[in-house]
């Protein structure tokens, strides 16, 4: 309600000088509030003329580095780094495992281990019996870096493969939707020892020029119209997507006050925080519960997944739905 002025006078402009009349004495009159004086060079300190440079936003879109994440029975490694640094860190990771590279395609992201079953250090961390046979089958690890949905990240998935003996090519790569319990632990326990390895070797990280053309492009875009966003469209399947737009939502601090996965909708409360704040009256009552003032939506198009926003009639705010996928394509991406 009332305005802070304390610092007003730094940028106050010089006023005239008292004039009194020529009968008063000048030694009774003093400043009631001495003001100090301020030089432009020192003013200048305190209001700097440049803005400083703001920080890289890619360098903390992860609180917590190597983290597992988990989705319809799939986990991948998600590394706040690009795929050129961590390749070379993988092959690194392979080689002291005792699996060593068979076969590898940096524009592909596909790193193929020689067999595992001649390494006692190999057998134990693809969890092979001790007491290796001539019968037994035979085992090599595929690990598949690819860039991250989040800007300057990567996703390392990691198999376990059966084969008949020793390839003599690159085996495709071909994902399991819900592969069993047992399976999904183990890529998760090698995940985990990848992850490891690499944040020890965080200071003594190297780039590849080969993983570089695995850069692809952006699987999030924002679809604008007339310099207004109209909807974002995502190229992943429908539950990664849906998972995404959660952590979004969360991320930047909007309200969800009701979703449907199924339907697809989520119902947010994507109000400013004036509209929010109830004024002088919160000090005589609670916090205003989360209010449904928007609705976001995801639908199936083609081989993406689209999602758009919808204001509702009756919210009298100043934010639009444009607004709304403006702020959440900038936690997607």
């Amino acid at each position: 309600m009332v305005k802070d002025r304390s610092e007003r006078y730094v940028n106050a402009k010089e006023g005239q000088p008292l004039e009194l009349p020529e009968t008063a004495d000048g030694s009774r009159f003093s400043q009631t509030m001495p003001i100090r004086d301020v030089r432009s060079a020192d003013a200048s300190k305190m209001y700097p003329s440049a803005i400083p440079r703001p920080p890289d936003m890619t360098s903390d879109i992860l609180d917590e580095n190597y983290v597992i994440e988990e989705l319809d029975g799939r986990a991948w490694l998600l590394v706040n780094d690009v795929p050129g640094r961590i390749w070379p860190a993988v092959n690194t990771y392979l080689a002291e495992r005792g699996l060593g590279v068979g076969f590898d395609s940096p524009q592909l992201g596909i790193l193929q281990s020689e067999l595992a079953n001649f390494s006692k250090r190999a057998r134990e961390l693809v969890e092979l019996s001790d007491d290796p046979s001539a019968g037994e089958q035979k085992v090599v690890l595929q690990v598949r870096i690819t860039p991250g949905v989040r800007r300057k990240t990567t996703e390392v998935q990691v198999r376990k493969l059966e084969v008949a003996d020793q390839p003599d090519e690159l085996i495709p790569w071909t994902g399991v939707s819900a592969p069993p319990e047992q399976v999904l632990a183990l890529q998760k326990r090698l995940l985990a020892d990848m992850g490891e390895f690499l944040r020890a070797r965080e200071e003594s990280k190297s780039f590849s020029r080969a993983a570089a053309g695995m850069v692809r492009d952006p699987v999030v875009r924002l679809i604008s119209e007339n310099d207004e966003a109209v909807a974002i469209r995502v190229e992943l399947d429908y539950g990664r997507s849906w998972a995404e737009v959660s952590r979004a939502l969360t991320d930047s601090g909007i309200p969800i006050v009701d979703l449907n996965r199924s339907e697809g909708w989520f119902q947010v409360d994507f109000r400013t925080e004036d509209e929010r704040s109830p004024g002088w009256f919160s000090w005589f009552r609670d916090k205003e519960a989360p209010r449904h003032s928007h609705t976001v939506n995801l639908s199936q198009r083609d081989d993406a997944i689209v999602i758009s926003a919808e204001r509702l009639p009756d919210y009298t705010g100043s934010r639009s739905a444009s607004d709304l996928l403006t702020q959440l394509f900038d936690y997607l991406y």
